[in-house]
């Protein structure tokens, strides 16, 4: 008898609603692994990527219809102790080579900086935008109030920073938790360690231009950022969310988020929901929770929310490699479980997370349209009078 518990429960695709669904193709990269898959509305794969090392966290195509990813950097450098630099789970939810691939899996440009980490919005012309660290001298180290006493590693607190590259890798923009986020606005929750601060697992531009989105999973707080000062001049805390990621704006200009529900305040049942705010107001105007029982929808770590051009969700209850599609009215018209499992290759991962996983960090849902090399494909013309070759450069961030 099938001993893994998601296995045994049944993987691939379990459900369809076409009348309902959006349609399309989703994108996911299952974290043990070096594979990017795409796969139609019916769970068949229609497409695949060969990536330059294991996925660091998560895949985007783009309007060039290229792909954005990142992907696990090789590095020699290691704690006092001989662990991963600069801790152990950085291993898990690290990066660092930022790459550009084409259809057919070719280099287009690459970008590494050791210290990158979750996440990373490349705008389609080469810039981007991404998340790194810096590490605090042990007195900032000691300034950071709350998580777990005595856990940082080296007795080092690194904090992050979000960085704007140009298509060269120059750096153009640059916002530092360092010197601009308040320390008692902004405490560590209690049961985090101290060796990463606030831990920002998502981060975006808004659409005006001037503002950056960011989500900051160990406060329980999305802020928005002015980028001509630095000032944070929209918050959103721990008295509506608990260690939430994948904050985007919606073209309404409300705010959706990817609620995980992990201690949330004055409640003891755990449960995952997806939440659109007004950001004027700050209320929330839609959500979704499961409808039987609303712990069965939950993820303590990961995920993401897209809201499809139709009104409807794509979800990605991350930990469980489950990817849903649920309507306006929180009717579940789409559900696909990642079939890829795998133990994490890497020693320091493998002992957090022992055993096979199918996790996925986020997802993504296109249309025919948006990816027209995919479209020739499926017509047997992809390819006709295309150059070979790899185009672009690779820059490296010290």
């Amino acid at each position: 008898m099938e001993q893994n518990t998601l296995k045994r429960r049944g993987v691939g695709l379990t459900g369809v609603d076409k009348a309902k669904s959006f349609g399309g193709y989703t994108l996911f990269c299952p974290l043990t692994s070096d594979t990017a898959h795409l796969v139609d509305i019916d769970g068949n794969e229609v497409h695949s990527w060969k990536l330059p090392g294991r996925i660091g966290r998560h895949a985007r195509i783009l309007p060039n219809g290229n792909l954005a990813v990142n992907t696990l950097r090789k590095t020699e450098l290691t704690t006092k102790d001989g662990g991963p630099f600069p801790f152990p789970f950085f291993n898990k939810y690290g990066g660092g080579v930022m790459s550009e691939l084409d259809p057919d899996g070719r280099v287009v440009r690459q970008f590494t900086d050791d210290l990158g980490h979750h996440d990373q919005y490349h705008y389609g012309d080469g810039r981007f935008i991404y998340t790194g660290l810096e590490a605090l001298s042990p007195e900032d180290s000691a300034k950071v109030i709350g998580g777990v006493p005595g856990s940082e590693i080296d007795g080092i607190t690194y904090a992050d920073t979000i960085n704007e590259v140009d298509e060269k890798g120059n750096l153009v923009w640059q916002w530092k938790v360092s010197g601009n986020l308040p320390r008692d606005e902004y405490p560590l929750q209690p049961h985090y360690t101290r060796e990463h601060y606030p831990l920002i697992n998502s981060v975006i531009p808004m659409r005006d231009g001037k503002h950056i989105l960011a989500s900051l999973r160990s406060v329980s707080a999305v802020i928005i950022i002015e980028r001509s000062t630095g000032n944070i001049v929209w918050k959103l805390g721990p008295e509506v969310l608990a260690q939430q990621h994948n904050a985007t704006e919606l073209d309404n200009g409300n705010i959706l988020i990817f609620d995980n529900g992990a201690f949330r305040n004055g409640e003891s049942i755990t449960y995952t929901r997806a939440i659109e705010v007004d950001r004027q107001t700050k209320k929330i105007v839609w959500e979704y929770r499961d409808r039987s029982q609303m712990h069965n929808f939950f993820t303590p770590f990961m995920g993401s929310a897209q809201r499809l051009a139709n009104g409807n969700t794509l979800l990605c209850e991350s930990a469980f490699g489950r990817l849903f599609e649920v309507t306006k009215d929180g009717y579940v018209c789409w559900e696909f479980i990642n079939p890829h499992f795998a133990p994490y290759p890497d020693r320091a991962t493998a002992k957090i997370f022992p055993g096979e996983s199918n996790a996925l960090f986020r997802a993504y849902r296109y249309s025919l349209e948006e990816i027209p090399w995919l479209k020739k494909k499926l017509a047997g013309t992809y390819g006709e009078g295309q150059a070979s070759g790899v185009l672009g450069s690779i820059c490296k961030q010290q």
